[in-house]
């Protein structure tokens, strides 16, 4: 009896005690509720209908926030970071600052804390500056590349270097690193920035660049948003061409579609923009082509069969103007096509203006839309592969773990390790050339238990994954997503002590960027 009293007295003990600490949160969150409207803002904070901010286009997390912040200004930023600052570690609140909601793994959310909804910052505005072949455009962390892309064409200028989907926010793809089949000539997007202006975890506003506050300049660039909330970038620009010819042909053998790649990638003269997809098992995939690309030659195209096969589609595009000498960019297009080794009845081209070619995502998109397979889960998984290692690595993913279906597009495509700043938090593989493979994958949401449900995609990455670490291929994530941190300090390797006491000085108490589960608040002795 003796031992069941002490019993029952220990369970009511600790019943009350979590009632104490769950009273206590909530009376600092409502603490928290009341002290934020007091703030002097442009903007305003809601407390109510944010579910868009528990939500991104991975449609796998859903973490609903305390409150969001609509910021008009760089100083609304800068007061809410200071408030939380200022509240230290017991208001358990963190700060995630959301883009165009395109991250997959929740790491624009913050639950129970405060959203940054950046494309509200919209001051101030975009500002040119040109010299004669040169030039560069100052806007806001918040602003779409595709808005970038619209202004500086009325100079005739545009960004050297772009991602596949240009509706996503300048903060975001800078705070990753921004690639596309431009990269292996200009570098990612974070290669291709000049100055930025940032709130670091403490509040405060900086400006950096190389000459100034360095380390906090190439800390914040593919820094995961963990040392300060990007407000505005300086981006570089160069004259921009008018016309694309846009080429795709087809391979049959892995290796030799890597070869020609990496040919292309190191020669003198190429292609402007160059990328690499595989096609799984796609029936009457030339047909297809056909809406949009024209065939070389028609009656050869006509009689490729593309059914039951594993295919490796090259898409190259050349940049030219109507004033050019066109004869002369064909014959210099067609050199460089005669010693590529592809299927020779598979050549497609078309001509679009420039920008349809960059926005070419965006008219997918609308079509999704439209079908209602925009919104659906998307468990991506997006690799950095030695060149060293990418045959190995093709044998057994597409030859054993995706032999029957992709599920979405998968791109696979060279980068020159030299054109990226080492300096910058992101991580890259330890070679001079390595692959970029994208499994953009999209799941059927009814689907539980098929080859298109949630769960086998996620299966299947699972797999990939633990083939590279396996067979120690040296592969490094882009868009990482880890649950430990152990599996981040393996991920970060030899810059892990330079990424950990970065944010020890601009970020201690951990604030920011709480969706990629690097740190916890706190998790620093001040």
């Amino acid at each position: 009896m003796r031992s069941l009293s002490f019993f029952i007295r220990s369970i009511s003990f600790t019943i009350m005690l979590l009632s104490f600490l769950a009273i206590q949160l909530n009376l600092c969150f409502s603490n928290t509720q009341f002290s934020l409207p007091d703030l002097r803002i442009d903007g305003h904070f809601t407390f109510t209908d944010n579910e868009f901010a528990a939500k991104d286009y991975g449609n796998q997390f859903q973490f609903l926030p305390f409150a969001v912040l609509h910021p008009e200004s760089v100083s609304d930023i800068s007061a809410t970071v200071s408030h939380v600052w200022d509240l230290g570690v017991g208001s358990g609140l963190t700060v995630a600052a959301r883009g165009h909601g395109h991250s997959i793994q929740g790491q624009a959310q913050a639950h129970r804390g405060i959203v940054v909804n950046m494309e509200s910052l919209k001051k101030p505005k975009m500002e040119f500056e040109f010299g004669f072949d040169f030039g560069y455009v100052d806007v806001s962390g918040g602003e779409l590349w595709i808005n970038i892309l619209k202004e500086s064409l009325k100079f005739g200028f545009a960004p050297k270097s772009w991602t596949d989907y240009l509706h996503l926010t300048v903060g975001g793809t800078l705070s990753n690193a921004g690639i596309s089949g431009q990269a292996f000539r200009h570098g990612p997007q974070i290669s291709n920035v000049q100055q930025l202006e940032v709130v670091t975890g403490k509040g405060e506003v900086v400006t950096c660049s190389e000459e100034k506050n360095a380390d906090l300049f190439n800390g914040v660039l593919g820094g995961l948003g963990q040392f300060g909330i990007i407000t505005r970038a300086r981006i570089l620009l160069e004259p921009a061409a008018e016309m694309v010819k846009w080429i795709r042909v087809l391979y049959s053998d892995f290796s030799t579609f890597t070869r020609d790649q990496e040919r292309l990638i190191s020669a003198k003269k190429s292609f402007d923009y160059i990328e690499g997809l595989v096609i799984i098992n796609r029936t009457g995939l030339l047909n297809n082509w056909r809406s949009s690309f024209n065939p070389k030659d028609d009656d050869e195209a006509s009689q490729f069969k593309s059914e039951g096969k594993t295919l490796f589609c090259l898409e190259l595009a050349k940049y030219f103007n109507p004033s050019d000498n066109t004869g002369e960019i064909y014959e210099e297009i067609e050199s460089m096509l005669s010693e590529l080794r592809y299927i020779p009845s598979t050549v497609f081209m078309t001509e679009v203006t420039y920008i349809e070619f960059l926005d070419r995502v965006h008219t997918a998109e609308i079509k999704l839309q439209a079908k209602g397979l925009w919104d659906v889960p998307h468990p991506w998984l997006n690799l950095l592969v030695p060149s060293s290692k990418i045959q190995r690595f093709g044998d057994e993913v597409f030859g054993k773990i995706l032999a029957d279906t992709s599920n979405g597009p998968v791109l696979v495509y060279p980068v020159n390790k030299s054109k990226w700043n080492n300096r910058s938090s992101a991580v890259i593989p330890d070679e001079d050339i390595f692959y970029l493979v994208a499994f953009l994958s999209q799941a059927n949401p009814l689907s539980t238990k098929g080859k298109d449900s949630l769960q086998h995609l996620l299966s299947q990455n699972k797999k990939i994954l633990d083939f590279c670490k396996e067979a120690h291929l040296g592969v490094k994530q882009y868009l990482p997503h880890f649950h430990t941190q152990d599996e981040w300090r393996a991920h970060f390797g030899q810059t892990w002590e330079t990424f950990q006491r970065r944010k020890m000085a601009y970020d201690p108490l951990a604030i920011l960027a709480p969706g990629h589960r690097i740190f916890q608040k706190g998790i620093f002795d001040l």
